[in-house]
């Protein structure tokens, strides 16, 4: 079995195949696979991005690759929300004050958005939506969460994104400051990827 996953960050494909790596299968990323196409995320939701993904890249194997035509394509969408800040960025978070904006001054603009707001209303969730474009039509979806709150500074050299600022209450540490090995065990990603991991055991993809 083949799984193509929907992404094109280098950071984020390492991470999956670390959470993934105990399933004998090939972990390759679309552009790998050879689908370097733009997909349009105009959901609006984590869940329907995710299934944009799929869908399109699926479509695009089906007609052009041998190789990958029937391979399970599966996608994330994933971003930071910030309940002071109505949930902002949210599904807007890789595009948050602009696409090429880097994460330093959107981390930056987070925290001064916040200053002078009190630790318990400070409370964030990093959201995951997993889908799995099965070779028979069906697209399986799956959500994961990860709960905290914004820092008062940036800290922490590990992770990518918004990790530096989100601290995770019950090690007092932001995502960016623990290990891969711990984030992987706690992490959003890790746990919609470990759920849609048993979802297809479950229905035999992966046996």
């Amino acid at each position: 079995m083949k799984i193509v996953f929907a992404t094109g960050n280098k950071d984020k494909l390492r991470e999956i195949r670390e959470i993934l790596g105990d399933i004998a299968t090939d972990i390759v990323s679309m552009k790998e696979a050879g689908a370097d196409i733009d997909v349009d995320e105009n959901g609006n939701s984590f869940e329907e991005n995710s299934k944009i993904k799929v869908l399109a890249v699926q479509e695009y194997l089906k007609a052009n690759s041998e190789e990958y035509k029937d391979a399970v394509i599966m996608s994330d969408d994933s971003g930071l929300e910030v309940d002071y800040l109505n949930k902002e960025p949210g599904i807007y978070s890789a595009r948050y004050l602009g696409k090429d904006t880097s994460y330093t001054e959107k981390n930056n603009n987070i925290i001064e958005r916040l200053s002078g707001v009190p630790d318990e209303k400070r409370t964030a969730r990093f959201v995951c939506a997993v889908s799995a474009a099965l070779p028979s039509g069906e697209v399986l979806t799956v959500r994961g969460t990860m709960e905290g709150r914004i820092g008062y500074e940036i800290a922490g050299e590990n992770g990518f994104g918004y990790d530096p600022i989100f601290v995770l209450p019950e090690l007092g540490k932001t995502s960016a400051e623990i290990t891969e090995e711990e984030k992987n065990a706690l992490s959003h990603r890790g746990k919609a990827l470990r759920m849609m991991a048993e979802k297809l055991k479950e229905i035999g993809e992966l046996i």
